[in-house]
């Protein structure tokens, strides 16, 4: 999930991570704390003391999410879902699940055991300020009340019920026990998810129109951010759920126009490409697959030499970029078209060809189960 992750630590099993992201983050809270938040509640504070105060505030912060995401692990691992790591980010922390929970109940537990870790904390932190500062007023008692009020924010933005948010997960949860459709409810849960970060982009914009300069800016990732979490998760379960135990044999075309190695590019185009709507096309001689053609290599040649070249020339040869076996599954096959930017696959076994399959047939098969609502 984040490609420029640095490993820390591990506790109770867990491998704690950092992204490159966090130093960005991190550096934005230690500047405004010490420029604005720590000057104001100490008035007269030595601008060096402040900095020394914003940097163990962040770091008290980086502990706080840390906690807010061993909650969320250790209550996944209680119900038997593997984790495979915490990561600190842009946006905050994320526990990597490998798997979604199972039931609505375990999704309920899980989701709310980091908004509760963050309250536990906030009120803790509050309480030691509170009985520092009236018997040993100082700058621990600022920092306290600092990770007090982080936290509590923290906690209470989490559970607001929008997708990818705690309390998004939370409405998931009680949608998915209501209804018994996973599917469904996580479709609900997303595009609340989609509404409010749309209004955090909104709110962003008119922030930074009204002179609200980074704050707006901010607020306006926040959003882009949820949007694109809320968006993406829904659409990853939609591609688990539409191609698991799924395989290529089941998807694939079967009935693959093809052509000789001798028959002209004229002929390709006019006779199987144009007449069938096809761009991509086997080769075939004596029933051994050869490779195929494509439309974008028949571009490349000027028309009027059409009639003179032929398939042979401009062929693809078969190779294992090029095809996949019938038995290989359908999402590891939308895996390597990801990879390899293909849309196409030749589908054979050894030099016989089997069928042809597309970005379309595995689109198609998502939007099928999308349209079932509940699946197969």
């Amino acid at each position: 999930m984040f490609g420029h992750s640095v490993r820390l630590f591990e506790i109770f099993g867990f491998e704690i991570r950092v992204d490159a992201s966090w130093l960005v983050i991190a550096a934005l809270i230690v500047w405004s704390l010490s420029q604005g938040y720590f000057p104001a509640v100490a008035p007269g504070i030595e601008p060096g003391a402040s900095l020394i105060l914003a940097i163990i505030a962040m770091l008290g912060l980086f502990a706080s999410l840390i906690l807010h995401e061993l909650a969320h692990s250790l209550v996944a691992r209680r119900y038997g879902l593997p984790v495979g790591r915490i990561t600190l980010f842009l946006f905050g922390g994320v526990a990597e699940l490998e798997e979604e929970p199972r039931s609505a109940v375990s999704e309920f537990w899980i989701a709310v055991a980091g908004p509760a870790m963050s309250f536990a904390l906030a009120g803790a932190f509050g309480l030691l300020a509170l009985l520092l500062d009236a018997a040993l007023p100082g700058p621990l008692a600022l920092i306290l009340g600092y990770l007090s009020m982080i936290n509590l924010i923290l906690a209470t933005f989490n559970l607001i019920p929008a997708f990818p948010l705690d309390g998004g997960r939370v409405l998931r949860a009680v949608l998915w026990r209501r209804s018994g459709d996973m599917m469904s409810a996580t479709r609900t849960a997303s595009q609340a998810g989609t509404v409010l970060a749309l209004g955090l982009m909104g709110l962003g914009l008119f922030s930074v129109l009204s002179g609200g300069g980074l704050g707006g800016i901010w607020t306006g990732l926040i959003g882009l951010f949820v949007l694109n979490a809320s968006r993406g998760t829904y659409q990853q379960m939609l591609l688990h759920r539409g191609l698991s135990g799924r395989r290529v044999a089941d998807l694939m075309t079967t009935h693959a126009h093809v052509v000789h190695p001798s028959a002209t590019l004229r002929d390709v185009a006019d006779r199987v490409m144009m007449t069938r709507g096809v761009s991509f096309v086997p080769v075939v001689e004596g029933g051994r697959l050869l490779g195929h053609v494509e439309a974008a290599s028949l571009r490349e040649i000027p028309r009027e030499a059409w009639d003179e070249k032929e398939a042979k020339d401009v062929l693809v040869p078969l190779s294992a970029e090029t095809h996949v076996a019938p038995s290989m599954t359908a999402e590891a096959a939308l895996e390597a078209m990801a990879k390899s930017s293909r849309r196409k696959f030749l589908v054979a076994e050894g030099d016989r060809l089997l069928g042809i399959l597309s970005l379309s047939d595995l689109l198609a098969e998502i939007r099928v189960i999308e349209e079932l609502g509940a699946g197969r």
